[in-house]
């Protein structure tokens, strides 16, 4: 996909950072709307349906987070959320990623850091919209079927409400069970980019998914943690195969 096919919101309450990321994405061919305010951020997104929002935690009134809440529930569902904000805890991490962003981003931030992560995003989407395995229309494990042509996920006969990253995550240790993928190659093939040595996204959406899918998230049968490694799938019935360690 072209970059001038593709269509970006940054949303931030800062005139300058709004026109910085402005100026970076047009040279790289993009569409930018610009907004500076939630509510006028919710409405843009939903008229625009962009290719991805970037999108600024702190805006006042209605933050960041709220918008992308309620954003989820409508026609941006699975538009990528990258967040900005100059918080750098963990709890917010989690709470962005939480509330349905794909990636965050602290400030101050590198431009073309932020350009590069913007372009894995929409290659990932794209990439993923393109190539749906006409020969992999399943996978089914014991209590477990993933679908990826309706994408979607069914636990004990029950639909999961799955994140588009939740579901990449799980569709790509799942395509390969048993293996051990290490941290920064499972980043790097559910974001299309390196990490920069931050893999606190990767386990944050890692945690959420377990949550979903475990009856036990710290003793996980689904989505196991090899220590010293990475993280692999275990396809069996039971959650014996290796030995269990917290994120």
């Amino acid at each position: 996909m072209k970059s001038s096919e593709a269509t970006i919101l940054v949303v931030d309450d800062e005139r300058e950072i709004t026109e910085l990321i402005t100026l970076y994405l047009a040279r790289e061919g993009f569409t930018v709307h610009t907004s500076d305010n939630g509510a006028d951020a919710k409405q843009l997104a939903e008229s625009l349906v962009p290719d991805l929002i970037v999108l600024d935690v702190n805006l006042g009134r209605v933050d960041g987070i709220e918008v992308c809440r309620e954003l989820r529930l409508g026609v941006c569902a699975d538009v990528p959320i990258l967040f900005l904000s100059c918080k750098s805890e963990d709890q917010d991490i989690i709470r962005g990623l939480s509330e349905g962003g794909d990636d965050y981003i602290t400030k101050p931030f590198s431009p073309s850091q932020l350009v590069a992560r913007i372009q894995a995003h929409i290659r990932r989407r794209r990439t993923r919209e393109r190539s749906i395995d006409d020969q992999l229309v399943n996978l089914s494990f014991p209590g477990l079927e993933i679908d990826f042509r309706s994408l979607v996920v069914r636990l004990e006969g029950e639909v999961l409400s799955l994140s588009a990253k939740e579901f990449e995550l799980l569709s790509v240790l799942a395509k390969q069970p048993n293996r051990v993928f290490p941290l920064e190659e499972l980043y790097r093939r559910v974001w299309q980019s390196d990490s920069m040595g931050d893999t606190r996204t990767l386990m944050v959406h890692i945690s959420n998914l377990r949550k979903k899918m475990e009856l036990d998230p710290s003793r996980p049968r689904w989505i196991q943690t090899v220590r010293g490694f990475g993280y692999r799938f275990n396809p069996t019935n039971n959650n014996e195969a290796l030995p269990q360690y917290p994120i």
